[in-house]
């Protein structure tokens, strides 16, 4: 074979593995892992014992599929008893209202949705999410920007919008109702994971760090939003004492428009008893 064959043939091998690997990212970019994690602790009731939270993050007005179609089929499948909404549903870079609501009322007809507000909405000014928060609660979402609400089985939900995330307004809301009700709390960034146990949430969900983006191998996430290089908080199950928050890599993109090693995710967590 010839040099100048021979150097073809480097060529064409070189340009099919860069193809293999935009290829590979492409589909990691179009594809939704579905995570599943237990949370174990002695106060969830028997009632509550198998309750199922579906958690969506960082949707940033994608579409999987038409109206959702590929998303709302993957939630469906999973039969959560709720679904959480942990901000970020809109993109303040490229908004799109019709599709985040046409979104959250499909997600409606799946369970109950329960929605507070990430940066993203919080960039907007007030008329411009009062109107969009109303479209949400006409479709059917429970909107909770700084309000807690008790479910008849002993659970109650707490949102903490954006805004009031590190402020008085977690505490006080905490120290509303029963002391010995099972606290959720929705809140979208999860560097507070500390502050939120500290303030008395059992289980808080959180998202906006996107996975660290780029996910290298043993090393874990490359970089997320107030968190910088090497982010400590993108996602998974993290404890602190009795309480623990849940950290979705999010479904959508924004400044950075690509994810390597870093699929969008859906987060279901079943909740467990344990006993005295």
């Amino acid at each position: 074979m010839t040099r100048c064959a021979k150097n073809a043939l480097a060529i064409a091998a070189a340009l099919t593995a860069v193809v293999a690997v935009a290829a590979g990212i492409a589909r990691q970019n179009v594809s939704i892992d579905v995570t599943d994690y237990k949370y174990k602790s002695k106060k969830v009731s028997s009632e509550l014992s198998g309750f199922k939270i579906a958690h969506i993050s960082d949707l940033h007005n994608r579409r999987f599929g038409d109206e959702n179609a590929y998303l709302i089929d993957k939630i469906k499948a999973c039969e959560p008893d709720i679904i959480v909404i942990s901000g970020d549903l809109l993109d303040s870079r490229h908004t799109d209202i019709e599709a985040a609501v046409e979104f959250a009322a499909s997600a409606s007809e799946i369970a109950p949705v329960y929605y507070t507000t990430g940066n993203h909405e919080q960039r907007f000014s007030q008329s411009e999410l009062s109107y969009f928060l109303d479209r949400l609660r006409n479709a059917g979402v429970i909107v909770l920007e700084d309000e807690a609400v008790e479910l008849s089985n002993g659970m109650r939900l707490v949102g903490l919008s954006d805004k009031s995330v590190g402020t008085d307004v977690l505490p006080k809301l905490l120290s509303q109702g029963s002391s010995e009700a099972f606290t959720l709390l929705i809140s979208h960034k999860p560097h507070y994971a500390q502050w939120y146990a500290d303030c008395g949430a059992d289980l808080t969900f959180c998202g906006h760090a996107h996975g660290g983006q780029v996910i290298i191998p043993f090393v874990g996430g490359l970089i997320a939003p107030d968190q910088g290089l090497f982010p400590k908080l993108t996602q998974g199950l993290h404890y602190y004492g009795n309480s623990a928050t849940v950290i979705s890599r999010g479904l959508g993109n924004s400044l950075i428009p690509i994810r390597i090693n870093n699929p969008p995710e859906l987060v279901i967590v079943t909740l467990e008893s344990l006993p005295e």
